[in-house]
């Protein structure tokens, strides 16, 4: 099983990617929160990846953080819940705002990420509240020595930003890049000024 890959970014798209492995193409398909982080074609990349087995066909599927990854093989552990649809809810709704509606019972909110209904928001809820609660700290935020203060801006930069009318996935793409602009110690940073950032960028694409 491939659990991890370091190589070089060869192609990406928005669903998928090809890393080149000491001269070995590796096609691996990504949740849209991925794709946003991903350094430019052609630079060095590591990626986090589950490999999932079926009787006629082996797929990889990366993630930028191992919290995804955590959160992707939950989700595929959750009743009439496949890789296809876990990658679409993972590129559907930020993984905190995920694990917080599930802890939740926000049904509401779940049913509102494309692909899931009522009954699917319910399993998610029935088979994953308690995991969510369960669930450990990114290792590479840990490691950057950011969690706390880095994730609660970007959270808020987002929640301004859907609350002025911007997609959610749009919101994500701006905060993370703005935050990744503004500093990168976490502590420094300001919320206004991530979303100053922010907006800025997301004014030129008007």
């Amino acid at each position: 099983m491939i659990a991890t890959l370091k190589g070089v970014l060869e192609q990406k798209t928005p669903n998928a990617i090809i890393i080149d492995v000491n001269g070995v193409g590796y096609h691996v398909l990504i949740p849209l929160s991925t794709f946003y982080m991903l350094p430019k074609e052609k630079e060095k990349v590591f990626m986090e990846i589950h490999t999932h087995v079926r009787e006629d066909a082996i797929s990889l599927f990366g993630f930028f953080t191992f919290e995804e990854k955590v959160l992707f093989e939950h989700l595929i552990g959750v009743t009439k819940i496949g890789p296809k649809l876990a990658i679409n809810i993972l590129s559907g709704i930020g993984s905190s705002d995920l694990k917080k509606a599930i802890v939740a019972s926000d049904f509401a909110t779940l049913s509102n990420v494309p692909g899931v209904g009522r009954k699917t928001a319910e399993r998610l809820v029935y088979e994953l509240r308690e995991k969510m609660q369960l669930l450990p700290l990114d290792k590479k935020q840990v490691a950057e020595g950011k969690v706390s203060a880095g994730n609660h801006i970007v959270d808020d930069v987002i929640s301004a930003l859907t609350n002025l009318g911007y997609s959610k996935i749009e919101a994500e793409e701006a905060a993370n890049k703005a935050f990744k602009r503004c500093d990168t110690s976490g502590e420094s940073v300001a919320v206004e000024e991530v979303l100053k950032e922010s907006l800025k960028a997301m004014a030129k694409h008007i």
